[in-house]
């Protein structure tokens, strides 16, 4: 048998097309770090992701639902957009230093427009994209409404400012513990009857803050606080003050009640000083 190929079979064989190379199968892990827009979708809370320079890339249904805008006319837009006038500056700024620091930012609040036209009040859980160098490229962000929350918030700061400073210009020494003695808030004319501060009352047994040496009626066997917790009691006493001086002082005492299930929770001493003990 020859070997040998006949000169132009083997100039077809030399000259011949290469055969097309099969592509090779996409065997890449996917990227799991980036949630895909149908689960994002089926999300309850408005979550949104924008680049390095603040521009949103994506946004899921609750977003849509909150904002008047549609997916098409989000998506493109600068966050800040969404955010109330006077938050903008404020938040690229702290944007930018974030993305320059590399550090996680925390949970902020942040006011957004709905669809109504009306800012809501959100806290905002962050979260940096980073490129396959670790490189920061971006933020994804959840929002959680917290408006009512924030104004309910606001209405008993308000009450607290309102009763602290009332507590504050009470002429007579105020002293409230809690249910087992321990002294939680004095006012200042408190503080200049026994001769401390607040922060060295506060913490302390009402023994050791307020020793009383004498009373007038005459105390039983029992613990005067003991005594304070279970019923509203007056009369005069004689107590000692840092330097361990004498005080005689008409003093007050009343149980603290929970209003919620009508629990004893404290006692308020009202003392004011007089000039004998009678």
């Amino acid at each position: 048998m020859s070997f040998v190929l006949p000169i132009r079979a083997l100039d077809a064989q030399l000259n011949r097309e290469p055969a097309p190379i099969a592509p090779i199968p996409n065997t890449s892990i996917p990227d799991t770090s980036i949630p895909d827009t149908s689960i994002l979708d089926e999300l309850p809370l408005p979550y949104i992701e924008i680049d390095s320079h603040g521009v949103i890339t994506r946004a899921n249904r609750a977003t849509l639902e909150l904002h008047p805008l549609d997916r098409g006319q989000l998506i493109g837009r600068i966050a800040w957009d969404l955010m109330a006038a006077d938050e903008k500056d404020q938040s690229f700024a702290a944007y930018c230093s974030t993305l320059e620091s590399g550090r996680e930012p925390g949970v902020v609040l942040r006011s957004l427009c709905d669809r109504s036209g009306q800012f809501r009040t959100y806290e905002m859980h962050r979260k940096l994209v980073h490129d396959a160098e670790g490189r920061p490229t971006g933020m994804r962000m959840m929002c959680v409404d917290v408006t009512e929350a924030k104004k309910d918030l606001d209405e008993a700061r308000g009450a607290h400012l309102v009763l602290e400073s009332v507590f504050n210009s009470i002429g007579e020494a105020v002293i409230a513990t809690d249910a087992v003695g321990f002294i939680r808030s004095v006012n200042p004319a408190a503080e200049k009857l026994l001769g401390f501060k607040a922060g060295a009352l506060i913490g302390m047994s009402i023994e050791e803050g307020l020793p009383i040496v004498a009373t007038l009626p005459a105390a039983r066997s029992e613990s005067i606080f003991t005594a304070w917790l279970e019923r509203r009691m007056k009369g005069f006493a004689t107590i000692l003050d840092r330097e361990r001086r004498e005080i005689h002082v008409g003093i007050s005492a009343s149980p603290i009640q929970d209003k919620g299930n009508g629990s004893t929770v404290g006692v308020v001493i009202l003392l004011r000083e007089v000039e004998i003990l009678r």
